[in-house]
């Protein structure tokens, strides 16, 4: 008994010391692009690498990003724009859709919400060219209005959201109903509060793959003015191909928020995770 204890104790210890390796090496990159921009351009790809710059240049070229000839802080504001307020969008359709097709019994639901999820299997690429037709020619081109429209519906928000929304027991719901609270105050006072990790796990998905998102700012946007902080990386990266220590500068400044928004959030994403593990 007592050397199956020890075993096991020792088996912990090895995975431990083996997730810790592997862990290391999902941080080397971006421990590079770290130490990368805090140096002066002759020392990045010196060999063996210096993790610890000898000659500091961290605010020469953190300034030279946000202060230098390219408006960085314009497209910082404009990716923060769009994402924040696309995710929230995104986060009450998503919540009212699946709320609608859990708890809301009405003739079809079940081959709507079907006819729905199908939609997912077609490829964002096949829609791209009547999305370019119709935003042109209702105005939503060249603008963040429209970018902002095509995150703001998610069959996969919706379709996650309902599967918690289906975990709630209907026995809340009859209750409530039974006391004269319609559907709009169930969602809201019920409803919505239950299911909140999930809705938080969205939120913080929606704003990483808003914020994240290089095809549509690419397709819909024109104007310089408008370019979100992917598009705003490319033009950085084409004009300075030949400085590192700034274009690592840039990148670290482009992930800042999403470590943000995911330290902030990381107690929600989890929880969220574990619900969903003990449905599945």
């Amino acid at each position: 008994m007592e050397n199956t204890a020890v075993k096991r104790e020792w088996g912990k210890v090895i995975v431990t010391a083996v997730m810790f390796v592997v862990s290391l090496l999902f941080l080397l990159p971006f421990l590079w692009m770290l130490t990368t921009s805090f140096k002066i351009e002759k020392d990045v790809f010196v060999y063996p690498i210096q993790w610890i710059p000898k000659h500091w240049h961290a605010a020469e070229n953190y300034k030279e990003v946000w202060m230098g000839k390219y408006p960085f802080y314009l497209y910082y504001w404009n990716s923060i724009k769009v994402s924040v307020v696309t995710t929230a969008i995104s986060c009450i359709v998503s919540s009212l859709a699946a709320y609608g097709f859990s708890k809301v019994q009405f003739k079809a639901s079940k081959w709507l919400f079907m006819i729905v999820l199908a939609t997912y299997m077609v490829p964002g690429q096949a829609t791209l060219i009547p999305q370019f037709i119709l935003y042109r020619n209702i105005g939503l081109f060249d603008s963040h209005l429209g970018l902002i429209i095509i995150g703001s519906f998610s069959v996969l928000g919706t379709f996650m959201l309902r599967q918690f929304f289906m975990g709630v027991h209907q026995d809340y719901i009859e209750s409530a109903k039974i006391d004269g609270a319609g559907h709009g105050r169930i969602f809201w006072s019920i409803g919505l509060p239950l299911v909140r990790p999930a809705v938080a796990t969205y939120a913080i998905l929606r704003f990483i793959w808003t914020w994240n998102d290089y095809q549509n700012p690419l397709i819909f946007l024109r104007s310089d003015k408008l370019f979100t902080i992917q598009l705003a990386m490319q033009k950085f990266t084409s004009l300075s191909g030949e400085f590192y220590s700034l274009i690592m500068a840039a990148a670290v400044s482009a992930i800042v928020p999403l470590l943000v928004i995911f330290i902030i959030g990381q107690k929600s994403v989890i929880e969220g995770i574990a619900l969903g593990g003990v449905k599945g």
